[in-house]
């Protein structure tokens, strides 16, 4: 379709194009007296001839004359209307094209030259029968100063210490990133992680981090209060989802109880910190992914490391994950994500959700007054149908199915 309005869009053009090219000669014919001459020379054979002594034909010729003068000017007129219609929609198509390669048709402000261009230019394949287009978030173009300092490195060499970058691209829409030819630092010192099942809720070492990108330099920082407390496992986190209490908290175990025994497998933590929430699935054998963005700490270091799944994942990337596949989904905040965008998240999990399969929101923040007006329709709109709903202050706890049929 985008091929054949570009083909639509060239021959209009081109057709504007023919149309100014005649009527500009026309003019030029016409006003040079051309255009009387050979109005004269090839006028109607049944013409009458006039005789120099028979003033009533000489007359009756020189009025005819003087009306295909009339009428010549007459055409002349419309002529230089016409081209003057034909100026201003040349001039148009010409600023629409002019706009369509800045804003849609060449989206970049600048020319593209080493590795962006290398990165997201199309390339055959190993086989050389089909192009490969490499994917590249739509809002990257908007950012292209950022991206050409995150591609901005030595190839086949160290990849710079620019995690914050990334993050505020990804955060921008520009998700996913190019792909880099660069090697990622590892940490000094590094040392194997503990065996499952004590990495679980054990602290790694430092030196399985590389802390240029962030405050904290340590765990213990983040422990004392760096990170809001997700990475304090003995504290906080160890007493989270253990408990119902009839409201907003919602215990594992009860969620769990709303499956029958053991269908409940394989699913996706949404903006998981710390990977504690995976970490409790896995002692009940469920297999959990976690999305992280590394918001002021090394989320994804730290759930790697208790041997958990973490996933680099903006808010507004569609789930790497196919239809119908997983059996829940827990998300516990919409940070980053508001208005449409919101229901465009709600439909991509409902799309990944097997029929049967948990939307647990926990602890959701949603202004109060949009709650009910705006909320509420929008969860019945996707088409999820309520177990639980418990709503707060600026707070809803819900426990939503995918219906089987």
């Amino acid at each position: 379709m985008g091929r054949r309005r570009r083909y639509c869009r060239c021959g209009t053009t081109m057709l504007t194009m023919l149309l100014f090219v005649v009527t500009n000669s026309a003019s030029v014919l016409l006003s040079s007296g051309a255009g009387a001459f050979l109005l004269r020379r090839y006028k109607p054979a049944t013409a009458r001839l006039w005789a120099w002594d028979d003033s009533a034909a000489l007359l009756d010729d020189l009025n005819a004359t003087q009306s295909a003068l009339a009428d010549t000017h007459a055409q002349l007129a419309d002529l230089h209307a016409r081209l003057g219609t034909a100026n201003s929609l040349l001039e148009t198509l010409l600023a629409a094209m002019a706009a369509e390669r800045r804003d849609g048709g060449t989206p970049w402000a600048r020319e593209l030259s080493g590795e962006l261009e290398l990165a997201v230019a199309p390339h055959r394949n190993v086989t050389g029968k089909a192009t490969v287009f490499p994917a590249l978030g739509h809002a990257c173009a908007r950012f292209q100063d950022d991206l050409e300092a995150y591609m901005r490195y030595t190839p086949g060499g160290e990849c710079p210490s620019d995690e914050q970058l990334a993050r505020r691209l990804m955060l921008n829409g520009c998700d996913p990133l190019p792909r880099r030819r660069c090697r990622p630092r590892s940490p000094a010192g590094y040392v194997q992680p503990a065996p499952l099942t004590k990495s679980l809720w054990a602290i790694p070492p430092d030196t399985t981090v590389v802390w240029d990108a962030y405050r904290c330099k340590n765990y213990s920082c983040l422990v004392r209060g760096g990170g809001g407390g997700e990475f304090d496992l003995l504290g906080r986190e160890k007493r989270r989802w253990m408990r119902d209490d009839g409201a907003l908290a919602y215990s594992i175990d009860s969620v769990l109880a709303a499956r029958p025994n053991g269908t409940v497998r394989i699913g996706l933590d949404i903006g998981g910190v710390s990977g504690t929430f995976a970490a409790r699935m896995r002692e009940r054998g469920v297999a959990v992914v976690t999305t992280a963005m590394n918001s002021g700490g090394p989320s994804g270091s730290l759930i790697a490391s208790r041997g958990l799944v973490p996933v680099h994942v903006g808010p507004a990337h569609r789930l790497p994950f196919f239809d119908g596949t997983l059996d829940i989904v827990h998300w516990t905040s919409p940070e980053h994500v508001a208005g449409v965008m919101l229901e465009f998240a709600l439909f991509d999990i409902y799309r990944v959700l097997r029929p049967g399969g948990l939307l647990w929101l926990d602890h959701f923040v949603f202004p109060g007054e949009q709650l009910n007006a705006t909320f509420a329709p929008m969860v019945d709109r996707v088409g999820f149908r309520r177990l639980r709903w418990n709503t707060g202050k600026k707070l809803v706890s819900a426990l939503l199915e995918k219906p089987m049929t």
